[in-house]
């Protein structure tokens, strides 16, 4: 079981490769060793962000698999997770702790815009490589504010502005409420919502936000009721995507409800709110849904179940989240396969950057991983999909934002 300060400790591989040459120096390759690749990560295994920990521990899992297949470079990844609890002091704490006395060579997958916003700054003045953060707040994309830091999943401006382009699309003109967390994380949606609707933003727009550490969004729900609000854009982690979902089915509420993508786990907000109370609402997706049987006989997806029965038995394999630790983990071994045996962190960051049409298994046909020097957007594109009841069910096109 993993604790507050708990360590999970694993690997990742693709093959042996030649000893190290003696141009590439160990003095210029901090966190590696001859046998040994040292990976930091936060992840927030307790506090109101909790249900997101098992992608840490999907993560480890990953890395145990590739341990067992070789490693890199004939080197095995250990990988320390600590929890931040979601708390952005937390986070600075443990970030310091893994660069500077667990000496990591670079950060992976850290989760969370509050938490990462804090140790951005620091992690680009020491030059870690920080590597696929599990958030899509917008700014990760911008190479030159911080370029140590990468995002990986689609940034949500786009995503809000795909939504915005939908609700035109099937309630023009109707009036929009958007129930967000009050920090970066819900700030982009409004910033891509009012990107589409441009002059009419103000006109049909209502907003209430609500801060991680409320015990409930009751009244938020209530005074955008009142407010005669047609659409509900709910822009929530999974503890409170759950609460708007039963709020809304209990006050007999029946806007056209739109959910953002962070929070479709079927697992960790689908059932807990009650599968029947969100049929109809919209979301999309980049990533296959373990629970839609369109991918029963999907290669992905077997690679994907194959890997959570071995590696993983104790995860949910209704929980989207244990999809997206695959995806990320799998873009990160791309990484260090293409470094060889220059593991330095400047070549860390050049081969994150120099990613090209990398396809992986769970993410939705016709979506690869791209990136560039100039293109810290990983992935661009996604789906729209509707809640049945059961599953959610992918509709339309493969489509990008304007931001994208």
């Amino acid at each position: 079981m993993i604790t507050r300060r708990s360590m999970l400790t694993a690997a990742s591989a693709v093959g042996l490769l030649p000893m190290m040459p003696a141009i590439v120096r160990a003095d210029d390759m901090p966190g590696v060793t001859a046998t040994e690749i040292r990976i930091g990560n936060t992840m927030p295994y307790s506090g109101p962000a909790s249900a997101y920990g098992t992608i840490g521990k999907a993560i480890a899992a990953m890395f145990r698999m590739y341990n067992d297949d070789g490693g890199f470079a004939g080197r095995k990844v250990t990988f320390i997770s600590y929890d931040d609890g979601y708390s952005p002091p937390k986070t600075v704490e443990q970030v310091r702790r893994l660069i500077e006395e667990d000496k990591v060579a670079a950060m992976f997958a850290p989760l969370g815009t509050p938490t990462n916003s804090a140790t951005v700054r620091y992690i680009n003045a020491r030059k870690v490589p920080d590597l696929f953060l599990a958030t899509g707040a917008d700014k990760w994309g911008d190479y030159k504010q911080h370029p140590w830091v990468i995002g990986w999943q689609p940034s949500y401006v786009v995503e809000a502005q795909v939504y915005a382009k939908y609700i035109e699309k099937e309630k023009p003109d109707a009036k929009i409420g958007i129930l967000y967390q009050n920090d970066d994380f819900g700030k982009d949606y409004l910033t891509g919502v009012r990107d589409i609707l441009k002059d009419k933003y103000d006109k049909l727009v209502t907003t209430a936000s609500y801060e991680v550490t409320d015990a409930t969004i009751d009244s938020q729900l209530t005074s955008l009721r009142t407010a005669g609000v047609q659409v509900l854009m709910t822009i929530a982690s999974p503890k409170f995507a759950a609460q708007s979902i039963r709020g809304v089915a209990s006050m007999g509420w029946k806007p056209l409800h739109i959910l953002s993508g962070v929070s479709v786990s079927v697992g960790a907000v689908m059932q807990p709110a009650g599968p029947e109370h969100g049929i109809g609402i919209v979301s999309s997706a980049y990533l296959k849904d373990p629970t839609d049987p369109r991918w029963d006989n999907d290669a992905g997806m077997k690679q994907w179940r194959a890997f959570m029965a071995k590696y993983y038995p104790d995860g949910d394999v209704k929980d989207g989240g244990n999809v997206s630790a695959f995806g990320l983990t799998y873009t990160m071994a791309q990484v260090l396969k293409q470094c060889g045996n220059d593991l330095s962190r400047p070549n860390m960051m050049k081969q994150a950057t120099s990613l090209k049409n990398v396809e992986v298994p769970v993410l939705l046909p016709g979506i690869a991983i791209n990136t560039s020097a100039t293109n810290y957007r990983p992935i661009r594109q996604l789906q729209l999909m509707r809640w049945t009841g059961k599953t959610w069910d992918l509709f339309g096109d493969i489509i990008s934002g304007e931001a994208a």
